[in-house]
């Protein structure tokens, strides 16, 4: 299936610019994670974690859920203001579009885990009764929550992880990813966790993130690109399993 061109612009905040440098004083979560344990554990101890400042506006620490054998695992950028009120991610507007198209791929949400780049909803108020609008994190947000990310790919050990948009690509990547080039194919997944005890290669495929597909001006084209991505996924699951 071929992507269409209309679908190819991340169109949602974690778009390519690069985030903000990360500056003399570096954040990190480090210190505040487990030295054992599983993710029961791991989502236990980020509860507590204050490695950087956006636990201080945010009402609470969002960690990945799903399956802990899940062969699937998909990145997004942070939680948003459903998931920060409700304390789990992807659960709010672009979660659900997240389900539809995972259902259309042939992916059952069931089986994988869901989680983000950075755990603490990061945002600005704006607008009668202050509304809570979303803002990227930046560079040393995404650099202190990384042991998190890492842990729950060392813990999970999944054959193939999605980035939801650009932010999530960085996280996994590197600063010279970009969405609009990298998308709908499979990318080795960097470092120990990039080979499974098997041998065989672990991959990294890219989409938007489902908040750029609500946001798009042609949201049927930009959904169908979000679902031609997702199949990738899919045939890379079968692949890997075969």
């Amino acid at each position: 299936m071929t992507r269409p061109d209309a679908a190819r612009t991340d169109t949602s905040p974690d778009t390519d610019t690069d985030p903000e440098g990360a500056g003399p004083d570096a954040y990190d979560a480090t210190p505040y994670l487990p030295k054992r344990g599983g993710l029961p554990a791991h989502r236990q101890a980020a509860a507590e974690c204050r490695g950087c400042p956006l636990f201080e506006d945010a009402t609470g620490t969002v960690f990945g859920k799903g399956a802990a054998t899940a062969r699937i695992v998909f990145v997004g950028e942070q939680p948003g203001d459903q998931e920060d009120k409700r304390g789990e991610p992807f659960v709010g507007p672009a979660g659900r579009l997240l389900d539809k198209a995972l259902t259309e791929a042939g992916i059952d949400r069931d089986t994988t885990y869901v989680t983000n780049a950075v755990k603490h909803f990061k945002f600005t108020r704006a607008g009668p009764g202050k509304r809570r609008i979303h803002k990227a994190p930046d560079l040393r947000e995404l650099t202190a929550c990384r042991p998190w990310l890492d842990a729950e790919l060392h813990l999970v050990r999944p054959d193939v992880v999605v980035a939801l948009g650009a932010t999530a690509g960085k996280a996994l990547l590197g600063r010279s990813f970009r969405v609009t080039k990298d998308r709908g194919t499979l990318i080795p997944l960097p470092g120990e966790d990039g080979q499974s005890p098997d041998g065989e290669a672990r991959y990294v495929v890219a989409t938007l993130h489902p908040s750029a597909v609500l946001r798009s001006d042609d949201r049927e084209a930009a959904y169908a690109g979000l679902v031609s991505d997702l199949e990738v996924a899919a045939r890379a699951l079968g692949k890997s399993h075969g």
